[in-house]
């Protein structure tokens, strides 16, 4: 059985150096009794030219349309670009990040009666499904790489300097979503040495914080509110309107007197939440640094936009950070190809007998929690439910 690794050139979304199989995932799937046939030039971006691949035991295809020709399965990094699901054909499955509630080739796939998952649906609450989280694995990297672009960007040290000439005071660091994201950027500032503060929708995200060695932007709530956040774990939690307000006024005052700002919050097939308007921005000092990582989904803070960087007229600087992970692209490649051989393996169906390489089959199971909910098409139909 045949997969195939299509060049994230193919795809709509630009600056992207990833690649969804790397040489060291060919040798596990060919292990698993997969052959591999990769798009000549896919790991460039990565840094894995195709003799790596070859090496690896992979085929190497000269175009896209003769990598998806005969193959089974195709692994991409974004969705196939309209031009290319046309030449899909009955039974084959695209595996990748497929922006499902934006996507606007679903019902193409359905037609052409391709199996489509979308990696970004994963449970994340299931533990054996925490080897496939792309978007955890991704994330990861973005949070790190996000601190060194603001340190990039600000014109002054991040840790305390204590000089003859005097003492430099470290950088104040405000950290808005506490998400995986958010916890290694909150990780990588304190090793820097700055002053972190973090703020999340969240309460329980509290304790996280607090581990890492950053300070909290502590909102008053209700005992009632408290205990439903408790209960929910955060994650279900409704605030209530004081709540918001009052939170919005926390976070005001911090990131008026921040350096350095970094917005994580992202909601999946909805525009990202705003977080910061121009009025705050109006009180920040000049020469602070905004990191937007919402900025490809609307933005966290007014005025960003994807992959720009802006100044205010006061003399902020925002930065519409859209795609980090690729700014990391050998190792998040690395880490999102395990991701994807690891939910691969859940689709190969058990074989009895001595020779399993030989008698590889899939079993397509919409009934398995994980293929269920990873399914945006299905024998014909668009399985995903509109947000």
């Amino acid at each position: 059985m045949k997969i195939g690794v299509i060049s994230a050139d193919q795809a709509e979304s630009a600056h992207e150096n990833r690649v969804a199989i790397t040489p060291d995932a060919v040798k596990k799937l060919s292990k698993l009794g997969f052959e591999v046939i990769v798009q000549a030039g896919a790991g460039r971006g990565a840094y894995y030219d195709d003799a790596s691949y070859q090496a690896a035991g992979a085929s190497i295809a000269a175009t896209a349309a003769q990598t998806i020709a005969d193959v089974r399965i195709i692994t991409t990094v974004h969705d196939l670009p309209a031009s290319l699901v046309e030449q899909l054909s009955l039974g084959q499955i695209v595996i990748g990040m497929l922006d499902p509630y934006r996507n606007t080739n679903l019902d193409s796939y359905a037609t052409k009666g391709v199996t489509a998952y979308a990696m970004e649906l994963l449970p994340r609450t299931l533990s054996r499904a925490q080897n496939m989280d792309v978007l955890s694995s991704q994330a990861n990297l973005a949070g790190y790489k996000a601190v060194l672009l603001a340190a990039n960007e600000y014109t002054r040290p991040f840790p305390m300097f204590m000089t003859s000439a005097g003492t430099v005071k470290p950088a104040k660091v405000v950290i808005l979503g506490v998400g995986v994201a958010g916890l290694q950027a909150i990780a990588t500032a304190k090793r820097l040495g700055a002053v972190v503060e973090a703020s999340d929708l969240r309460p329980t995200a509290r304790e996280q914080v607090e581990s890492l060695g950053g300070k909290w932007l502590d909102v008053p709530m209700s005992e009632a509110e408290a205990q439903t956040a408790k209960s929910t774990g955060g994650y279900a939690w409704t605030p209530s309107e004081q709540y918001i307000k009052d939170q919005a006024a926390v976070v005001d005052k911090a990131v008026s007197a921040a350096d350095i700002v970094i917005t994580t919050a992202q909601i999946p097939g909805r525009q990202a939440p705003r977080l910061i308007h121009q009025a705050t921005l109006a009180k920040m000092k000049a020469g602070s640094v905004l990191i937007d990582m919402a900025a490809g989904t609307g933005g966290n803070v007014e005025g960003s936009v994807a992959d720009e960087t802006i100044t205010t007229d006061n003399g902020v600087r925002i930065v519409g950070a859209d795609n980090i992970p690729s700014l990391l692209a050998a190792q998040s490649s690395d880490l999102y190809a395990n991701n994807l051989v690891n939910f691969i393996t859940t689709l190969i169906a058990e074989v009895e007998g001595e020779s399993a390489a030989n008698d590889l089959t899939l079993n397509l199971d919409m009934d398995d929690e994980i293929q269920g909910a990873l399914a945006v098409t299905y024998d014909g139909q668009v399985r995903l439910t509109k947000r």
